[in-house]
């Protein structure tokens, strides 16, 4: 289960701008709801010359309609993402929500008698699970608390769902018959962590349940249905973890889990004992997701060779698997098989865009259900990232991507951001750039992403390198690796590197600007983490324990202390780089509050701080008019400090 967040603060949207003619004077308007401040204003002829790749759109796989078999998928066509029916390939999207908020998440009743979907408001993750009732949304939960749609049973009488709405912070499990969601019963009540439901059994008298308590710390429990008891199933003396479960037709429960291994493997978990009996070894590299068909005859499975994904067909009576070789050099996602037997799924690669596509698993013949719009761009023009790989400050070996421009269109050599993702369980992967394709085309400016230690992708130990305050600027020191790295390419202007990154990836880019300020030569930050102590005292209360795990208790006084020393505010005098920051007033994970006590001390010191802060947005700019204006913004910016170039421009 992976996370990009760089490739979420690229999700797309529209921005309307009037065919008033360019002039040196004319400004773009922004978007009501941003708060733009030291941010100069946006010249006419920037988005004129940007407006190609603004316009793209990329489709998700999101579900098979059991009764059409139609493909739902996830699609903009206004300022957000909705789901939309598509009947045959490369039919038209037939849009089925109108919300003003993005919607990605949804399921079908495997009768086909339901359709449910989840949305927030204003990015503050508060999700309510609405069902489509004659083309109009029906609201099932409360309106207040934090939901989260979970599994159907096997006849589509039962959907499982977590809530936070009995404590208003950790989620327990219902059970709901959606025609009757007044009804709806408590199933598990938690006492913290991350706990979900994950699938029922076959013949619906049991329900497998989540405990999420760290990235290698998961635990699983059968409960009783009819009774409520439960039963662990995660009875080792080590941590496991899992990265997909599901009961197989025949009753059999199915995992992907690094038991008794570092990577995950594809295996079996007994229901009695717990034991996990491995199947499928892919060696070195996680399996990171997997789907079985409806008649137990096949399993698709995925296999993340680091941030590549390849696709593979086991036949579950003969043990033979095969690759599916056709695919391009990208990241597939949400794999199922439709009740028919066919399976869905994403690709999403720079060449391609993203889009939906199916997979025949008898001749592993592969077709596309959408082909999203790329401005009037040519996507198979654009570039294929290059996996570079070094050995860091102590011999621990990683790798990241890096995206040079063409040589044939940008000669000599050219400068680069860095882009740190977040997590910081997360992974760098090779997929479509979406409006970072213009720095590339048409600036010549190369984009590396890292994958750092503590990246998921590379197995729970490397995973675990970069755990509590005393490992943490480990991963720091990774950066400085990179950079030694590309600072000696031929093709790499070394004087003009500078980095970027959102969430932890925010905290990375402001600690790589203290130790590293000499390589570099600005910082923009997104949603990032500034102090850890205020981080974890202000972020939701659902997920600060969780947190914890990951960087450390600022409740106990020696870790509070390292995590004072190791936060970038507390050194915001030796900040000596241009920096921008930006920000979601309602983001629930890292508080608005982080970025503005860091743009106070900057600012102190006479330093530029650019801040852009969306009041209608959370852990990154989902809406399309937002999202084009922040990279409007951040592109004024390269252009000042990264490029030194000067366009006319207004100032605020």
């Amino acid at each position: 289960m992976r996370r990009n967040f760089t490739a979420a603060v690229l999700a797309t949207f529209v921005f309307i701008v009037s065919s008033t003619p360019v002039t040196a004077q004319s400004f773009a308007p922004r978007p009501s709801a941003l708060v733009a401040d030291q941010v100069p204003d946006i010249p006419l002829e920037i988005i004129e010359k940007t407006r190609a790749y603004m316009e793209f759109r990329t489709a998700s796989f999101v579900d098979w309609d059991p009764k059409s078999k139609s493909m739902l998928i996830s699609t903009r066509f206004g300022d957000t993402r909705q789901l939309h029916l598509v009947r045959k390939p490369l039919a038209n999207r037939e849009q089925l929500t109108f919300a003003s908020e993005p919607v990605r998440s949804a399921s079908y009743a495997p009768d086909g008698s339901a359709l449910l979907f989840q949305k927030d408001s204003g990015g503050n993750e508060v999700n309510q699970i609405f069902a489509l009732q004659d083309g109009r949304p029906l609201m099932l939960t409360d309106g207040e608390s934090r939901n989260r749609l979970g599994p159907w049973s096997r006849d589509g009488k039962i959907l499982a769902f977590g809530s936070n709405k009995r404590t208003g912070l950790y989620n327990d499990i219902y059970l709901m018959d959606a025609s009757n969601p007044k009804g709806a019963v408590m199933l598990v009540a938690s006492t913290g962590g991350g706990w979900f439901p994950i699938d029922f059994s076959p013949d619906g008298k049991q329900l497998l349940v989540f405990n999420y308590v760290s990235v290698t710390d998961n635990q699983l429990y059968l409960i009783d249905i009819a009774n409520g008891t439960s039963a662990k199933l995660t009875n080792s003396s080590l941590p496991v973890a899992y990265s997909g479960l599901t009961f197989a037709p025949d009753g059999k429960l199915w995992a992907a889990s690094d038991f008794g291994s570092d990577v995950h493997r594809l295996g079996e978990v007994d229901q009695t004992t717990g034991a996990f009996t491995p199947v499928i070894d892919e060696k070195a590299w996680d399996i990171s997701d997997f789907s079985i068909s409806k008649d137990g005859r096949w399993m698709a499975y995925e296999v993340n060779q680091a941030g590549r994904s390849m696709l593979k067909i086991y036949d579950m009576k003969t043990g033979q698997a095969r690759t599916v070789d056709s695919l391009p050099a990208g990241v597939i996602s949400g794999i199922k098989f439709a009740p028919w037997g066919e399976l869905g799924f994403t690709l999403n690669s720079n060449r391609t865009g993203t889009d939906a596509y199916s997979l025949d698993p008898e001749t592993l013949q592969i077709t596309r259900w959408t082909k999203s719009e790329t401005g009037g761009l040519d996507s198979t023009r654009n570039t294929m990232p290059e996996l570079i790989e070094i050995e860091s400050f102590d011999g621990e070996k990683m790798s990241g991507y890096l995206y040079r421009p063409d040589p044939a269109k940008h000669s000599g050599k050219r400068p680069l951001i860095i882009n740190v993702h977040g997590g910081p369980e997360g992974q760098a992967t090779p997929r479509f750039l979406g409006r970072n394709n213009y720095l590339v085309n048409e600036l010549g400016v190369a984009i590396f992403y890292p994958n750092v230690r503590g990246s998921t992708g590379f197995g729970k130990r490397f995973v675990a390198l970069d755990n509590g305050p005393y490992l943490r600027e480990n991963s720091v020191l990774d950066i400085g690796a990179f950079l030694g790295k590309l600072r000696k390419d031929r093709k790499i202007d070394k004087r003009r590197i500078a980095i970027t990154g959102g969430s932890y990836g925010g905290y990375m880019t402001l600690a790589a600007m203290l130790r590293y300020g000499k390589q570099l030569k600005a910082g923009l930050e997104v949603v990032g983490i500034t102090n850890f102590v205020t981080f974890l005292e202000n972020t939701q209360a659902y997920r600060r324990d969780l947190r914890r795990i990951e960087y450390g208790d600022e409740r106990d006084p020696e870790q509070r202390i390292k995590l004072e020393a190791i936060s970038p505010l507390n050194r915001a005098e030796e900040i000596d780089l241009p920096l921008m920051v930006v920000t979601g007033a309602n983001d629930p994970r890292v508080p608005a509050s982080e970025a503005d006590q860091l743009i106070e001390a900057v600012r102190a010191n006479g330093r530029p701080a650019w801040h852009l802060l969306a009041k209608n947005e959370g852990h990154g700019f989902r809406k399309k008019a937002n999202a084009d204006y922040q990279f409007w913004a951040s592109l004024l910016f390269w252009q000042k400090y990264l490029l030194d170039e000067k366009p006319d421009r207004g100032s605020k």
